[in-house]
């Protein structure tokens, strides 16, 4: 979330970011009026809590005055009923603060998603491929029939091959991260409501919730690792020269996918459950650009070495999520399709997740303040598969291994 103070130092800004991204219906004018009024009845709440305890000490000692026991009835009575007009206007200013999203940064591009601007092309494009679903369907490689028997619609279960496939890109992965000097971990699948809300990942609209919750329990379950990872630091101070600190999370992901209406849903492109790998950054303010940058150049150099064409695009304000700053889309080609389709991202959310769920840093000269959280994903196995299978399938049925899956696949040049 962001600071109120910065808020209002910075409100037109502010308001700008919030049309820009495309959230409508935050009224900043009026979150600031509550905030006046928090201020203002809080004021008046410290006041009488002073006056208590003066009264409290006065009747020490000795027998208390009538007046002095009427005037300590009237003073907790009223103070009684101030403390809950405090409690109600903070849980107001609160609630309104974790609707409004991070601001932008000054090159992310203005519109929609069709204002996403490209800023670099890499690969050859083919000029055909192979559907992955009817491939993998037809090989036996992939069952949505049976995956839909068992949990509905979108589910499925990878067999033989192709799930061997998906485990030599997680060690492809693994390797690759942990190279970059990312401390591979595993993560719970679950996150409590303070860590989900800390993430910021709040939806335009009501329809466009992703999270299956769990009924009884206020936990949900995480739609990418970088959900338990915001949370790996939580009411923590770091030192400064323990930063940064760099994390890939793997994990199985879960999503409604709501809000997915008109999108590309075939096969494995978007399904309800899928694993991923995700790498994920938490440093000081002023490192983060250049770390955003540095997320960016591995997600490419992971691409670069399985061989498939892609494009880079800055992600225009109307289609960045509520905690990020700035975002690149890495997108790859799709032969089948004949156009760019999404494939990972990367993020600088600079300190509005670090805000909300307090994490700190102590600087060098003992002043404290919140770290820049960054994530980008290294793998998104279940897209990532689609694109393999499309870019690597032959038209009489053989796939051909990419160079650097082969130390996974026990060396084989085809499967």
């Amino acid at each position: 979330m962001l600071d109120i103070n910065f808020i209002r130092q910075n409100l037109d800004l502010v308001k700008k970011s919030t049309t820009e991204k495309g959230y409508k219906n935050i009224d900043i004018d009026a979150m600031l009026k509550v905030d006046d009024e928090r201020k203002a009845l809080l004021k008046d709440v410290e006041d009488l809590r002073k006056e208590r305890n003066e009264t409290a000490a006065k009747m020490k000692g000795g027998k208390p005055s009538d007046e002095l026991i009427k005037r300590g009835k009237e003073i907790k009575e009223k103070l009684a009923v101030e403390e809950k007009k405090l409690e109600e206007l903070e849980n107001t200013l609160k609630a309104t603060l974790k609707s409004v999203p991070n601001i932008i940064f000054e090159d992310v591009p203005l519109g929609g998603e069709e204002c996403s601007v490209e800023i670099k092309k890499w690969g050859e494009p083919k000029k055909s491929g192979v559907d992955h679903l009817d491939y993998a369907t037809n090989r036996g490689w992939l069952d949505f029939e049976r995956g839909a028997k068992v949990a509905g619609a979108k589910f499925y279960y990878l067999k033989g091959d192709l799930a061997l496939i998906e485990n030599a890109l997680l060690q492809f992965g693994i390797k690759k991260v942990t190279e970059h000097g990312f401390t591979y971990m595993t993560v719970p699948d679950m996150v409590s409501s303070r860590v989900l809300e800390g993430c910021g990942f709040n939806p335009r609209t009501s329809d466009q919730s992703d999270e299956y919750y769990i009924e009884g329990e206020d936990l949900a379950m995480i739609a990418t690792a970088e959900m338990p990872i915001t949370g790996y630091h939580m009411d923590e101070i770091i030192d400064e020269k323990d930063l940064p600190k760099f994390y890939a999370g793997y994990s199985a992901c879960f999503r409604k996918e709501a809000g997915a209406y008109g999108k590309y849903t075939r096969g494995l492109f978007r399904v309800h459950q899928f694993n991923k790998l995700e790498m994920y950054a938490f440093c000081l303010p002023e490192q983060s650009k250049e770390i955003h940058e540095k997320i960016l150049g591995i997600e490419e150099e992971i691409w670069q070495e399985i061989g498939i064409p892609y494009h880079i695009i800055n992600i225009a304000a109307g289609d960045l999520g509520a905690p990020a700053a700035k975002k690149y889309d890495l997108e790859y080609w799709s032969p089948v399709n004949q156009k760019y389709q999404e494939l990972t991202s990367c993020s600088n959310c600079t300190d509005f997740q670090a805000r909300a769920v307090n994490c700190r840093v102590r600087r060098k000269d003992g002043t404290v303040e919140f770290v820049h959280t960054l994530n980008g994903t290294a793998i998104s196995l279940a897209r990532t598969m689609v694109a393999l299978i499309e870019n690597y399938a032959t038209e009489d049925g053989r796939f051909i291994v990419p160079e650097v899956l082969k130390p996974y696949l026990g060396g084989k040049d085809e499967l």
